[in-house]
């Protein structure tokens, strides 16, 4: 029997070792009867100051991720949530279908929720078609997000990357920050705004701005709790934390 706090569902949630921002966001964002499961990847090369080590970064995370969803799966999750970005676009459509699949296969056939498929489906739910999105990744991370946007359909106009220099610092791009770069990439041909990156505080920001700009704003972290609540039949409406999870 599940326990009063998860009755109605429990989320594995796969999370780098280096992200504070994930579970902080996502707990703002629970609904009554559900709970958190959180399992850790351990990042052991958390420098992110090129290109080169941006895709070392991801080349750990890879072999690090497996362990991460064994050990969630000990705790009998529903659905796995993966609390991580950056590997959910790599390799643009494809490669996040294969990603996907792996998932799916190390967790004995469970469904799951990833940031990619969060925000395409978060998209589609506004009828959204060109958008810009930022990032806290260095320019070969922006080309894989942008490679998936374009696979599936999107018109990319702009892109702000943060190129932050480490996994951990990512969390440190204030919200001023957040919001200017939301602002810079913006313009009246873009339908949408995405972020991607689940260790950037964006969700608020992402909130507020929607009010103001009058279109979507859609941060990842907001994208992805949404995905995994509705696809476990989870309903409710959530205030505070944009139109997605208050209208769909």
């Amino acid at each position: 029997m599940p326990s009063y706090l998860s009755e109605r569902a429990v989320l594995g949630v796969i999370v780098p070792s280096t992200n504070t921002v994930v579970e902080a966001e996502y707990n703002l964002m629970r609904p009554p009867g559900v709970s958190f499961a959180a399992s850790r990847i351990f990042i052991s090369q958390p420098e992110l100051s090129d290109d080169a080590s941006f895709v070392e970064f991801l080349e750990d995370l890879r072999t690090q991720t497996g362990y991460a969803v064994r050990d969630v799966l000990t705790a009998e999750p529903d659905r796995i949530v993966m609390g991580m970005s950056a590997e959910t676009f790599w390799g643009g459509a494809e490669g996040a279908a294969a990603f996907e699949a792996g998932i799916r296969e190390r967790a004995g056939g469970l469904e799951l929720s990833t940031g990619a498929a969060a925000c395409d489906a978060a998209l589609k739910k506004f009828g959204a078609r060109r958008i810009s999105f930022i990032t806290p990744y260095q320019p070969v991370g922006d080309e894989q997000v942008r490679a998936y946007f374009t696979d599936m359909g999107y018109e990319v106009h702009q892109v702000h990357g943060f190129a932050c220099t480490s996994a951990t610092n990512i969390s440190e791009v204030t919200r001023e920050q957040i919001r200017e770069a939301f602002l810079a990439v913006d313009g009246p041909e873009v339908d949408a705004l995405v972020q991607a990156g689940t260790n950037l505080c964006a969700v608020e920001v992402a909130a507020e701005l929607e009010k103001e700009l009058g279109k979507p704003v859609i941060a990842i972290n907001a994208a992805t709790i949404w995905h995994a609540l509705r696809a476990q039949g989870i309903e409710d409406k959530l205030t505070g934390f944009g139109r997605l999870l208050e209208e769909f």
